[in-house]
């Protein structure tokens, strides 16, 4: 009988990432770590029926049309929203496979498994 392995860690910790990878997962990082965009993905994500009209998102920032919409133009370049003008709106919606890449990548794929990270001390913040 052959012996099988679960990978034990989160995908970061397994194995290095490729030159490629790192880049194309920096850029979504990057657009994610901007509190403005984070809370904007967030409310796409979770607006009913899954997309958000331009129109719902803007009121919930102090902030310019056009400084919201720069935000969501990084974050459809990152690939994490995508949209569809309707009329004189844009409706937005989130990209599922680019999210839970995002998602997948920290997320150990078992629960009780030991980690090559294990024996680092967390510290109170």
């Amino acid at each position: 009988m052959a012996a099988t392995t679960t990978p034990c860690c989160a995908p970061i910790a397994r194995e290095p990432l490729s030159e490629t990878d790192a880049a194309d997962l920096a850029v979504m990082l990057k657009a994610v770590a901007d509190p403005v965009r984070l809370r904007l993905l967030s409310m796409i994500g979770s607006h009913a029926g899954g997309e958000a009209c331009v129109c719902d998102l803007t009121d919930a920032f102090d902030l310019t049309a056009p400084t919201i919409s720069h935000h969501l133009k990084v974050l459809r370049t990152a690939g994490l929203i995508d949209g569809e003008r309707r009329g004189t709106w844009v409706y937005y919606r989130i990209v599922p496979e680019a999210v839970n890449k995002l998602g997948a990548l920290f997320t150990p794929l078992t629960e009780s498994s030991p980690s090559r990270l294990g024996d680092l001390e967390l510290l109170p913040v």
